[in-house]
């Protein structure tokens, strides 16, 4: 289940679509600071893209017109009424609100903790953001989430306000019932598969360095067609690719299919085998595209990449000049763990 929850902060995409749940937390040391950096990022990002909510501050000041309530004694008492002011106590809409200048403590808090460069910069980026727009820098004062009411309004405002918490104490979400308002997991099969597939896609994205790598998730490839009849188009299905990374100073490439399945079936012959479909499939992808005037494209590695609990598989083989990888991700292992694991795959794959 925590790694689920891994999963799911890398699937950012799907993470804003689940439902929100009430979850419970515990302690997890292990790069914990970069999970919720991540995860604290997302949301105040998806916050920012909708617009801030607004509250009411309360605020008292001298000013040329009535507003809310007046205080005759500090008014009579500065000779306000010969400036032409008069000393009110009002409520002002604004944008710097408790709770957005707690999210932003949250990220100043995280910037001083041990994270990757990439999150700290983009933990300085927003706050900068919120900035300008007119949060002040302080944690506020006796400020308490767990007394926060939320409308329909500012309901996306719950699953920011639960990571700011988690910013805060350092704590990975579980299944427990608990306080938090968070994203939860679903289990179905098809939910699963694909949030699989956009899994790899942004650990990927996330962990590999931009100039060095380029990741693209669901390319669409096309048939190297020479000759054909006027109604194939409609019926020639396309090819679509789960994710491509290119290393950019070699321009090697690696074409990974996810499968939320187990990587081997038994046959009539043999107690393990490979699915051949996922073999055919890939040996489709790899061949396709080939180009002679581009001879890196003559030996595109793919890689059919597949969850797995207790086990653990990395294999390989090479057709036409092409290497394919079999290789399995443990998601029963620490978080910190599956990172390594998915990390070294890439590695052995682009591997001269």
């Amino acid at each position: 289940m925590r790694n689920l929850w891994l999963l799911m902060l890398y699937a950012s995409d799907l993470y804003r679509h689940l439902g929100s749940n009430r979850v419970d937390v515990e302690d997890n040391p292990e790069e914990i600071a970069g999970l919720v950096a991540e995860i604290l990022n997302h949301q105040v990002e998806q916050r920012l893209m909708r617009n801030l909510s607004y509250g009411y501050n309360t605020r008292a000041d001298a000013i040329n017109r009535v507003r809310g309530r007046i205080d005759l004694l500090t008014t009579e008492r500065k000779r306000l009424l010969d400036k032409g002011k008069v000393f009110c106590s009002f409520d002002e809409l604004t944008i710097n609100t408790p709770r957005n200048r707690y999210v932003r403590s949250a990220l100043e808090q995280l910037q001083r903790l041990n994270i990757k460069s990439s999150l700290a910069h983009k933990c300085r980026a927003l706050t900068m953001s919120l900035s300008r727009l007119g949060v002040s820098q302080g944690k506020p004062e006796r400020y308490n989430s767990r007394s926060e009411r939320f409308g329909r309004h500012d309901h996306d405002d719950q699953i920011m306000v639960a990571a700011a918490d988690l910013a805060f104490s350092l704590a990975l979400p579980t299944e427990m019932d608990g306080r938090f308002h968070l994203s939860a997991p679903e289990k179905k099969d098809e939910w699963l598969r694909k949030l699989f597939e956009k899994a790899i896609a942004g650990f990927y994205a996330v962990a590999l360095d931009k100039k060095e790598w380029s990741v693209r998730a669901g390319k669409q490839f096309t048939w190297q067609v020479s000759d054909k009849t006027a109604g194939i188009e409609a019926i020639l299905p396309g090819m679509k690719t789960d994710i491509i990374i290119d290393r950019r100073e070699t321009e090697d490439s690696l074409i990974i299919d996810t499968k939320f399945t187990s990587i081997t079936t038994s046959s009539p012959f043999r107690t393990n085998s490979l699915k051949s479909d996922y073999i055919y499939q890939m040996y489709a992808y790899l061949r396709s595209q080939e180009n002679p005037a581009i001879p890196q494209s003559l030996s595109t590695t793919g890689l059919l990449l597949h969850p797995a609990i207790d086990s653990s598989m990395n294999e390989m083989v090479e057709i036409q000049g092409h290497q394919i990888y079999f290789c399995t991700v443990d998601l029963g292992e620490r978080s910190a763990v599956v990172r390594e694991q998915l990390l070294n795959l890439l590695m052995s794959c682009f591997k001269q």
